[in-house]
């Protein structure tokens, strides 16, 4: 655990933390302009599009199968995340300078706080209250790989149009992200 961070190795901390990440992405893509904007909507779609594959992976089955009430409450966090990644896909296929795209991005940004709020209240107090200090960190090991998927910082050279399509487009990155979670919690396919 040399090197993570202690509230990183506790995986509810650690998706307090990306809940941060995402909003000051939604301020950074909100606040800037032209290429500086297309690059941070770039990182936001990254996160977003790792932490809900991260989340369907490890998070929600967990919570389906410990404690009453788990079930229901997988089900509405998928409906809104369902929700959230169709306005997603519709920004994604936008120009980040379209007069449009400000007024759409503003409407995902609330949906998604409102998703990242009903988490945080009752999808993230269940996993509390049933997971042990040893699965939670097994989680957020899971969860770790994912991340380091997506970088949510400017890297030098990952601008270019090149490197953005070694990337892969949003449906690759989520079978990544994926393959990435399944291996980390010791499963195949």
């Amino acid at each position: 655990m040399a090197g993570i961070a202690a509230s990183d190795a506790d995986v509810v901390a650690l998706l307090m933390r990306q809940h941060g990440d995402i909003r000051n992405l939604f301020d950074e893509v909100e606040k800037t302009t032209g290429d500086e904007r297309r690059a941070a909507f770039r990182r936001l779609v990254r996160l977003l599009a790792v932490h809900e594959t991260a989340e369907e992976e490890v998070v929600h089955p967990f919570t389906r199968r410990t404690g009453p009430g788990g079930e229901k409450v997988v089900e509405e966090r998928l409906r809104e995340e369902r929700e959230a990644k169709e306005l997603l896909s519709r920004l994604d296929g936008m120009d980040t300078d379209d007069p449009q795209f400000l007024p759409e991005l503003q409407v995902l940004r609330l949906d998604v706080m409102r998703h990242a709020r009903a988490e945080e209240r009752y999808e993230f107090n269940h996993i509390r209250r049933h997971a042990d200090k040893a699965r939670l960190a097994s989680m957020a090991t899971a969860l770790r790989a994912a991340e380091a998927m997506a970088p949510t910082h400017p890297h030098p050279g990952t601008e270019s149009a090149a490197k953005n399509l070694t990337l892969g487009p949003l449906a690759a990155l989520v079978d990544r992200t994926r393959d990435t979670v399944r291996k980390a919690m010791g499963k195949d396919g």
